[in-house]
């Protein structure tokens, strides 16, 4: 019996060449990620909340990481930079990749749900604490880096569980 949470499908999981597949995988991701981010999108002080993380999470259970990074990364900067905050592209570039490792790295293959779930805890602090420190480099004000804070706090709450009640229904639906 598989005790494993997540079921990475096969023919990608131990890929580590980019062939036109995975390029094609990754524009495919990095439009579910940009959809997700720009379309539900909630305003709170210097910016927006929105489902993207959430999907940013399963890709990176689910599909090799390389080119989950990948959308992570370009799905959110296309969002800002079609949202009208263009000055958070770079700052996101970063934060989604560091965001996408994290999960990655912390999960590493769980086969308890509470180690997911860590994981995605963990990602979604660092997202919160990187925005917040560059709204405060980016407006030169901590009250304005602050202000975001409890918005993305809770951004990542619901980004976490929104993705930890996903995560069976997507296991199941990718083992049949």
């Amino acid at each position: 019996m598989n005790t494993n949470i997540i079921s990475t499908p096969k023919d990608f999981s131990h890929q580590t060449k980019w062939t036109t597949q995975t390029m094609c995988l990754a524009a495919v991701m990095t439009t579910l990620v940009f959809l997700t981010t720009f379309v539900p999108r909630i305003p709170i002080p210097l910016g927006y909340a929105h489902l993207g993380d959430a999907t940013i999470f399963l890709l990176v259970l689910f599909l090799p990481h390389r080119p989950a990074f990948l959308a992570a990364c370009l799905g959110s900067a296309l969002s800002d930079l079609l949202g009208g905050f263009p000055l958070w592209i770079l700052p996101t570039l970063l934060i989604k990749f560091v965001m996408a490792w994290l999960t990655w790295k912390f999960n590493g293959g769980a086969v308890s749900l509470l180690r997911t779930a860590a994981a995605f805890f963990l990602a979604s602090l660092w997202m919160a604490v990187g925005y917040t420190i560059f709204g405060v480099l980016l407006y030169n004000s901590l009250s304005a880096g602050l202000a975001s804070a409890p918005g993305l706090f809770l951004e990542g709450i619901i980004n976490t569980i929104v993705a930890l009640l996903l995560l069976p229904i997507l296991n199941r639906a990718l083992q049949h």
